[in-house]
């Protein structure tokens, strides 16, 4: 495994470790020549964090290096475009960074790393950053877990999550539903069903417990009518609750049918029991 791999799964702080002479360097770039990563997993960048960031950085600074690789006559966010927002709303003109050669394969595992261990992606921006690891880079849910320092059980559960329906993705990113609310849903396998859940969860505020009770309301069902008795069959009934000393209901249903016997304590139903053995015995 690569020194790169291997950092990975010490941590961020790991990839911005000394290496080559110039060591870690910290420079003052404009943050015009600057520019986002387009495998960054956060899709989502909450206006008022920003905000608050914004308010800390006007007061103390860009405390943290943003992470940086050459790209066109300027540099790439490999983490920390966060801050890099952030300092444009406070209206800071430059920003430290760390500059490190990053291979393209090497980029969004990078990404993903810091936003996990700083910034917390939502439920569907870390799916979907673990199916392009897995999709693009050709990585195992176990080499994902591994990079990420996570169980391969908890990556295979997140993966699940994009197998939900477009709206429960949508309610999810919004944090209109939790990842519990998800898996209860997604133990549903039938669309209709996922989407009643989900309706419900949104409409009565469902807790996750209640919603893995939730069972949707059966549609309508085809239902055969029992045929009504002839005089024949109810004879027959007769003459057999007779014979067994309990209540007997002969229903036909087609050309088939069933025979129905009611009992109403251990009792009768140990008296049925033996009813049945002594017919079996005489019949050997």
């Amino acid at each position: 495994m690569s020194n790169a791999k291997n950092a990975l799964g010490r941590g961020l702080d790991a990839l911005i470790a000394p290496s080559g002479p110039e060591g870690r360097r910290v420079l003052e770039v404009d943050l015009h020549r600057l520019k986002r990563n387009p495998r960054q997993p956060r899709e989502r960048f909450a206006e008022e964090a920003l905000a608050e960031l914004a308010g800390s950085i006007k007061a103390n600074g860009v405390l943290q290096p943003i992470l940086v690789r050459p790209a066109d006559g300027g540099y790439e966010i490999i983490a920390g475009e966060r801050r890099w927002r952030a300092a444009q709303k406070a209206g800071f003109h430059q920003v430290p960074v760390i500059v490190r050669e990053v291979a393209d394969s090497q980029l969004l595992e990078l990404a993903l790393v810091e936003n996990l261990q700083r910034e917390n992606l939502n439920p569907v921006e870390e799916a979907r950053a673990y199916q392009t690891l897995v999709e693009d880079l050709g990585m195992t849910q176990e080499e994902v877990a591994r990079r990420v320092g996570k169980e391969r059980a908890t990556v295979a559960n997140m993966l699940r999550l994009l197998h939900l329906p477009v709206l429960a993705l949508k309610a999810l990113e919004a944090g209109q539903i939790s990842v519990g609310h998800a898996k209860a849903l997604l133990s549903h396998r039938r669309r209709e069903e996922q989407e009643a859940l989900l309706k419900a969860i949104l409409s009565r505020g469902l807790s996750v417990r209640e919603a893995e009770r939730y069972a949707p309301a059966p549609g309508p069902k085809s239902k055969a009518v029992p045929r009504r008795a002839d005089a024949d069959t109810e004879a027959a009934a007769k003459v057999m609750a007779a014979k067994i000393g309990l209540p007997v209901t002969i229903v036909r249903k087609g050309r088939g049918g069933a025979v129905t016997v009611r009992f109403k304590n251990e009792e009768e139903l140990q008296h049925l029991y033996e009813v049945v053995q002594s017919i079996g015995g005489r019949g050997r």
